[in-house]
């Protein structure tokens, strides 16, 4: 955005909110989250992932809505990414 765009706003709780560590995690969490659903071919069927704050000023990623095969593929990720994560060093043939 360019800093002459007068459709944001530049209220100082705006600029106060978007400055906060708070408001920088969730930033942050929202780009990871995106780059590994970039990375899974899914960034696109998440339409509504973004940082934000809520009325307290704690920071939260909304994920927003997804059809149900969207839902049930990012499932299944989690899913083999925990397995491998719990894998037993054994049944991969790697020595204990």
């Amino acid at each position: 955005m360019r800093d002459d765009d007068s459709t944001v706003s530049r209220d100082p709780l705006t600029v106060r909110a978007i400055e906060s560590p708070e408001w920088q995690a969730a930033r942050q969490a929202a780009t990871n989250l995106r780059e590994s659903l970039t990375l899974a071919g899914l960034e696109s069927d998440v339409p509504y992932l973004r940082a934000d704050l809520n009325a307290f000023g704690q920071g939260y990623v909304e994920l927003g809505r997804v059809a149900p095969d969207i839902a049930q593929r990012l499932a299944e990720l989690l899913r083999r990414g925990l397995a491998f994560v719990h894998s037993d060093p054994a049944e991969e043939g790697e020595p204990t």
